[in-house]
């Protein structure tokens, strides 16, 4: 199989054939259609995430397409389904996935970071009969490639952790893909969202999402929190720091209104430094801090009937234009450091 692939930490990735995989015992082999290009992806090939310890490596996480073949004790009534995963494997054996949390398994495997990701022709999903999601008819690969890391995170961040609600305020740090699912979620829950970036281009799309106000980051933190009281009436309810960076993070505390809560999204990895958490602020307003991380594969149904059913329309998230083919989508990774997000980027792996 065709697949992209970097030898080291900040090589650059190539475009190589691979031995095609065999499903493993009680997972199964998909057949990509589509996948995204994700922040994520980009945080790995930087050598932030230490779970990448094999190389060559193949990145990608999230991803559609059609169940190739399938391992010992799989149904094969999963064999020519379109389907998606979520981007964290939940083992489906322990008293974590037992209680419903697959998405903080203890023994998670990821593909693109644990494992070969889906920047390639085929993927392997681990413990298929808890990690399959079988996708509703009609609906377009390319919008199920984007839902399994920053759709699906953005969804479960708003929906369930924050648990927004109509008529509340809710600032999201970032309009990038995880921060634009965000805004259209929690629109489609009826709150009044603010969306805080450092691109123009960026905000226009949060607009495109729903976004009642937006705030130009530059400005500095101090001045975004003014801005950001000034429009809630004195703070958000909500704040979502979709960004992941120590400065969104804080921003997005002192954001808050009293007994307001913020739910960190972004990832925080160590070399991005140490979050100043305003411990004071948290404590005297009694601010709630949660963290969020991705969706487990049974909670799909939710977001897959809101999808579905217009409820919440996401089809300016993806970025114009045609999927890229894997040289291009290295180029990309390569570059997503330094540009401004374009929305979700979608990638064919066999062109």
């Amino acid at each position: 199989m065709r697949a992209l692939t970097y030898a080291a930490f900040g090589a650059t990735p190539v475009v190589t054939t691979l031995p095609d995989p065999v499903a493993p015992p009680g997972g199964a082999v998909v057949r990509v259609t589509a996948s995204g290009l994700c922040r994520s992806d980009w945080h790995g090939w930087m050598g932030h995430d230490s779970d990448i310890a094999t190389f060559p490596h193949t990145p990608g996480h999230e991803f559609a397409g059609v169940v190739e073949a399938v391992g010992e004790g799989v149904d094969a009534g999963w064999l020519g389904r379109a389907v998606t995963a979520p981007f964290v494997f939940a083992c489906g054996a322990c008293a974590v996935c037992d209680a419903g949390a697959g998405q903080v398994c203890p023994n998670q495997r990821q593909p693109g970071f644990t494992d070969p990701g889906s920047f390639a022709e085929l993927v392997v999903v681990h413990a298929a009969a808890t990690n399959l999601v079988a996708l509703p008819e009609g609906l377009d690969p390319a919008m199920a490639a984007g839902l399994g890391c920053r759709v699906a995170t953005a969804y479960r961040a708003v929906a369930a952790r924050a648990n927004v609600l109509g008529g509340e305020s809710v600032v999201v740090i970032g309009a990038g893909g995880v921060g634009l699912a965000a805004v259209a979620v929690a629109r489609s829950r009826g709150a009044r969202v603010c969306a805080v970036d450092v691109s123009a281009a960026s905000l226009d799309r949060a607009l495109d999402q729903g976004a009642d106000e937006v705030v130009d980051a530059s400005i500095g933190p101090d001045k975004v929190v003014a801005a950001v009281a000034h429009w809630s009436g004195g703070g958000a309810d909500v704040s979502i720091d979709a960004l992941g960076s120590p400065e969104a993070c804080r921003t997005g505390i002192l954001s808050l209104a009293r007994r307001g809560r913020h739910v960190q999204v972004g990832l925080l990895p160590p070399a991005a430094g140490r979050a100043d958490i305003p411990m004071e602020r948290v404590i005297g307003w009694e601010l709630d801090v949660l963290g969020s991380h991705g969706m487990a594969a049974a909670d799909y149904p939710a977001l897959l009937d809101d999808i579905a059913s217009r409820r919440l329309d996401l089809r300016a998230m993806i970025a114009p234009g045609e999927p890229l083919g894997l040289e291009d989508a290295g180029s990309a990774l390569v570059a997503m450091g330094s540009t401004p997000s374009r929305g979700i980027v979608l990638i064919d792996p066999t062109r």
